[in-house]
């Protein structure tokens, strides 16, 4: 991570298209520094805020009853299985989910980091790349269970439950 942080990065151009761009080294090292800062950006807001009564979107609400109708069995405290969520099936399912905010949310496509259980810390084996649709379905679950509420108290001190 130490090594993409110190990578210069600029904005992603508003007419760049990821479908047609050559999957240049620089390209990719800018979509990086971009997933590695997001991460970033939210751990710091989870250590200052309580998850539990931070909104991550405008639509916070719609995403969460959205992610209950289409995911009835989504589990927030269980850790993702990765190969399910990525496997033909589930990418479908996430997919037809992630259309919905087309022209809804910004970067709903951009890909972001996500910690694959809500327990733990960013971590190269505690974390997968996926679209920021996901980020933002599971992370409001996360939230609305008060499952990254330990963040925010262990960076004020208070123990882990």
């Amino acid at each position: 991570m130490d090594e993409i942080t110190k990578m210069s990065s600029g904005p992603v151009p508003k007419d760049f298209d990821a479908e047609n761009a050559d999957n240049l080294e620089d390209i990719e090292k800018q979509f990086a520094v971009k997933a590695v800062q997001h991460l970033e950006t939210y751990w710091a807001i989870l250590e200052k805020v309580k998850g539990s009564s931070l909104r991550l979107t405008k639509m916070d609400d719609d995403i969460y009853a959205h992610l209950k109708t289409d995911f009835p069995e989504f589990d927030p405290a269980a850790t993702i299985d990765e190969a399910e969520m990525k496997s033909k099936s589930g990418k479908e399912r996430w997919r037809k989910f992630m259309m919905a905010y087309d022209k809804k949310v910004d970067d709903y496509n951009f890909g972001t980091m996500l910690r694959t259980s809500p327990k733990v810390e960013y971590e190269q084996d505690t974390t997968i790349f996926v679209p920021r649709m996901q980020f933002y379905a599971v992370e409001i679950a996360r939230n609305r269970a008060g499952l990254n509420d330990w963040i925010y108290e262990k960076a004020h001190g208070a123990s882990k439950p």
